[in-house]
């Protein structure tokens, strides 16, 4: 089977809700990337095959199948197509998949991958709630087959993140250090210079301006988010926010063809659903199949990242898996550095291929909880220049 490289990876910074970053477009955010990507690598922009970009919500400014459009808005050649993926928090990752899939097959040489999102203009389920009446929380409710599988169960973030923490034993104060430690060492790589390669300037925003000087105090004096969740509040939640990423992704083929070095090979990807209910499980199981089909074992993997949708989602997978906090989400998580969405998947990718970088590391494996109970893994190995891996590809 034919392999599929990644050669580069960038990001914007996120910018906070109502931030720097608010007033874009959701297209110009895109292209952004996009055109940096382009100028970055040897490859004649019409030599691309596809752009596919991840996106949730594509209403307003991100309708219209913002990866094609955001690679027009960049100037890009008319000829390379592009196509926008919805796999709820993981659309960026599942873009990822896809293009490993396509160069993999040997259809496909070179593919643009990504993700944007504008939280700021577009909330979090807008697209979901759009034309609904008052009241209304789930698009499930008026359906009958669903009812008569899951019945009048929650549909509900909150809900899962609250019954996650009560199974694993996990308490508000618990929940509120691993957050507290999430902005610690998000600040620390900030002040430590470790994103400046991965972040690209946009719109003068150099850095993240999501992660927060707080402290235990200040989280224990936050309301919960309502009262059948004691323990989910603001602190212990991902930061909705303003950003995007890209990710170049090629075949042995074009290496060669341009002479490109590649600095990751993608050695596994799966993708596992789990219980709709439960909602925020599935990177528990998709985890352990995944170590299981790459003939990988948790210490084999130098960094995860699993992305903090909640700090109980994260913690209950270590939990499970056994796997130390020093070798997880190493320079924060989606707490302090946001959430996304559509473009969440690349911005994990893109910091931990550079971790792998920093760390002289070898695997990396990445995760998160996606909506309907979904959740991918993929693992990359970290290639040392002049030096590709000749394995083959962990089905």
């Amino acid at each position: 089977m034919s392999q599929a490289y990644i050669v580069d990876a960038l990001r914007t910074p996120t910018g906070r809700r109502k931030g720097s970053l608010s007033q874009i477009h959701a297209i110009d955010l895109g292209a952004h990337v996009l055109k940096a990507l382009v100028d970055r690598n040897p490859i004649p922009a019409d030599q691309y095959d596809d752009v596919i970009f991840g996106c949730v919500d594509t209403i307003g400014s991100q309708a219209g199948n913002i990866a094609r459009t955001s690679w027009l808005a960049a100037g890009l050649p008319l000829s390379v197509p592009g196509t926008t993926v919805d796999r709820q928090c993981g659309s960026s990752q599942q873009a990822l998949h896809f293009a490993a899939q396509a160069v993999m097959s040997g259809t496909q040489d070179v593919i643009a991958v990504g993700g944007v999102q504008t939280m700021t203009q577009i909330p979090i389920s807008s697209a979901m709630l759009a034309g609904q009446p008052l009241g209304f929380t789930t698009p499930f409710a008026q359906s009958e087959g669903w009812n008569k599988r899951f019945g009048n169960a929650p549909v509900d973030q909150f809900y899962a993140a609250q019954r996650i923490a009560d199974h694993w034993n996990i308490s508000r104060g618990e929940m509120e250090a691993f957050a507290l430690e999430s902005h610690k060492r998000a600040l620390n790589a900030i002040e430590s210079g470790l994103f400046n390669r991965e972040i690209i300037e946009t719109k003068g925003l150099k850095q993240d301006e999501t992660p927060r000087n707080t402290s235990l105090a200040k989280m224990a004096e936050l309301e919960p988010v309502g009262d059948a969740y004691p323990g989910i509040t603001a602190a212990v939640s991902s930061q909705t926010c303003d950003a995007s990423a890209a990710i170049l992704v090629v075949s042995e083929a074009a290496l060669k063809k341009y002479g490109l070095t590649p600095r990751a090979r993608i050695h596994h990807i799966s993708v596992l659903g789990d219980d709709p209910i439960w909602h925020l499980t599935a990177p528990i199981p998709a985890t352990k199949r995944a170590l299981e089909k790459a003939g990988l074992s948790i210490e084999d993997i130098d960094l995860f990242e699993v992305n903090e949708a909640f700090a109980s989602v994260a913690m209950a997978w270590m939990k499970e898996l056994d796997c130390p906090h020093d070798k997880v989400n190493v320079n924060g998580g989606a707490i302090a550095l946001g959430h996304p969405l559509g473009a969440t998947g690349a911005r994990l990718m893109t910091g931990m291929l550079h971790e792998l970088e920093r760390r002289d590391g070898r695997f990396g494996l990445q995760t998160m909880c996606e909506g309907g109970g979904v959740a991918n893994v993929t693992i990359i190995e970290r290639l040392k220049p002049q030096a590709p891996s000749n394995n083959t590809v962990a089905s």
